[in-house]
């Protein structure tokens, strides 16, 4: 990986640590392919094992936009949802399933007994939310993890992705009506 204006080379998963909060964040800028996910919640799982961590597994759960702001919901493993109790998360409202490596951590932790909670913040499904990343940090991730995050940050590129999805969109239609296209040639015309 490489950032805009600099030289630096990176990878693309990593992990960034806060000594001072004892907290850990994992980053990857690449999918994890469905194949690949048990095999990265195992390697995790071992890491986990050797430093006590109590990990929070993060997910979306696809919402139509509207008026009122995204729904945070909380599941656990082991003794996990003492911590959702804390942060007054709210429990799922209906049945559903965790996929991908998430789905796969969470299910690590669930075999091996392992206190854990799952966040599930209702979002975009095809762009990013930082409306839904605000309440993720807000109302779940900071009181967990008794932290203050700013997040004000978020709601100023609210407005900035909400444009750029717009002129994606306007772009995606004028591409569409300008593309050629194929007809079939009637015989008798």
């Amino acid at each position: 990986m490489y950032q805009e204006d600099d030289s630096a080379a990176t990878t693309p998963v990593r992990l960034y640590a806060d000594p001072e909060r004892d907290l850990v964040a994992l980053r990857s800028d690449v999918p994890v392919h469905p194949n690949a996910a048990a095999e990265v919640a195992g390697c995790l799982d071992s890491w986990f094992d050797e430093t006590g961590t109590f990990p929070v597994f993060l997910s979306g759960l696809a919402r139509e936009k509207g008026e009122e702001p995204p729904a945070l919901y909380g599941i656990a493993t082991g003794d996990g949802d003492d911590a959702l109790a804390r942060a007054e998360v709210a429990d799922p409202p209906e049945a559903g399933l965790i996929s991908g490596p998430t789905g796969a951590m969470l299910a690590a932790s669930l075999e091996r007994g392992r206190d854990a909670v799952g966040l599930v913040v209702e979002s975009d499904p095809q762009f990013p939310d930082p409306e839904a990343a605000r309440i993720l940090i807000r109302d779940g991730i900071d009181p967990i993890a008794g932290t203050e995050t700013p997040t004000d940050g978020l709601v100023d590129q609210a407005t900035e992705i909400r444009e750029a999805k717009q002129q994606l969109a306007e772009q995606m239609q004028q591409a569409n009506e300008e593309s050629s296209q194929a007809e079939p040639l009637k015989m008798f015309q």
